[in-house]
């Protein structure tokens, strides 16, 4: 048989594909496991989260020198605890090896078994004569075939799925402690007195609102920031408007046209002092916002007008003028300024009722109150 014929019967087709495939299916029933643990373990039947609850003991030192014991206990999820498993198929490796060795030799040879003799005498001459035949055959083949045939399936455990793991973290961003219990004791951890006890459980709910105060405060100043920032945008948009105007009006003058030069030194000048107006809201907004708060009554609603604190200006071919309601961005301005300055109004409100209640903690702790 030739050696071309040794391949003719072998269906490479399957086996290359056969093994991927099975890699292939594998590799789904791995995603599935994966999704069957989710939900088993982090869910429970009804489809809600399921948690695990911790307990601990909180312990802090108050300013007259007595002792908090807060009871907290805080809720995790309990897919954010336990180890997912998440095996993937990383790599699949085929190795088929074919090896044909054929070989045939033969061999023949006659031995033709007689023999004769004879002489002859030729004048002085004697010739003797003598032979012999021999005949022999042999014919030897052999064939030596082997294969190797190896599937290497190489997997790992990729940890928690990128989604979920932002799932996760959204979630731990909202978990808290919550407070369940809370006992005050002195110096020593012994009970305190009937008075004492009172007091210090005055300037412990003082220190409870002082602490709301400051969460109420520091979440309305990141809305000023946010409408500051808002106002600094829209400055910007109309900052943009007045560039492209003026790129626009340059590329319509003739260079060599004595009277369009002066135009155009013109065009530049006010653009100057234009931009140099709306670069300064980009830095002075939050100064600005402040001023027009504090000179606006308590109880009223901001004025709706762009205020001329900013001593905004407007590009014009005839030069700079000032800011008016017709520019393609004053509503956006004007109500970013509004929402600026009620912003500002309500983080100067939290801060006084903040001093205020500092300082009557401060005088609890001193007993002049």
């Amino acid at each position: 048989m030739a050696i071309g014929e040794q391949f003719a019967g072998l269906d490479m087709e399957q086996l290359i594909g056969g093994p991927l495939s099975a890699a292939a299916n594998a590799s789904t029933l791995l995603a599935n496991s994966t999704a069957d643990f989710i939900r088993k373990v982090g869910f429970d039947s009804k489809g809600k989260l399921q948690t695990a609850a911790f307990g601990y003991q909180k312990r802090s030192t108050n300013d007259d020198g007595t002792i908090n014991l807060d009871e907290m206990k805080v809720m995790v999820p309990m897919l954010a605890i336990v180890p997912i498993p998440n095996l993937q198929i990383d790599e699949v490796n085929i190795l088929f090896d074919m090896e044909v060795k054929q070989s045939e030799k033969s061999e023949r040879s006659k031995d033709i078994s007689g023999s004769m003799s004879g002489t002859a005498n030729f004048g002085i001459v004697k010739v003797s004569i003598s032979g012999s035949v021999s005949a022999h055959e042999a014919h030897t083949r052999s064939s030596d075939n082997s294969a190797k045939y190896h599937v290497d399936v190489r997997a790992t455990n990729h940890g928690t799925p990128e989604g979920l793991a932002r799932v996760l973290d959204m979630m731990a961003a909202n978990v808290a402690p919550s407070l369940v219990g809370s006992t005050i004791k002195d110096a020593n951890g012994q009970s305190l007195p009937e008075a004492a006890r009172a007091r210090a459980e005055k300037l412990k709910m003082l220190r409870q609102e002082i602490s709301q105060i400051e969460n109420r405060l520091s979440a309305a100043q990141n809305t000023l920031d946010d409408k500051i920032a808002q106002l600094k945008r829209a400055a910007g948009s109309q900052q943009n408007v007045y560039n492209v105007s003026i790129t626009t009006a340059m590329n319509k003058l003739d260079r060599d046209s004595e009277e369009d030069a002066k135009k155009a030194e013109g065009y530049n000048s006010a653009a100057k002092i234009v931009m140099q107006r709306w670069n300064d809201v980009q830095s002075q907004a939050a100064d600005v916002i402040k001023t027009i708060a504090d000179n606006t009554a308590e109880g009223t609603e901001p004025s709706s007008e762009v205020s001329e604190m900013f001593a905004l200006l407007s590009w014009k071919e005839s030069g700079a003028e000032p800011y008016s309601s017709d520019e393609t961005q004053y509503k956006a301005i004007s109500g970013a300024q509004v929402s600026a300055v009620k912003a500002q109004k309500n983080v100067v409100r939290l801060e006084e009722e903040l001093f205020k209640k500092r300082e009557e903690y401060h005088n609890a702790v001193a007993g002049t109150r």
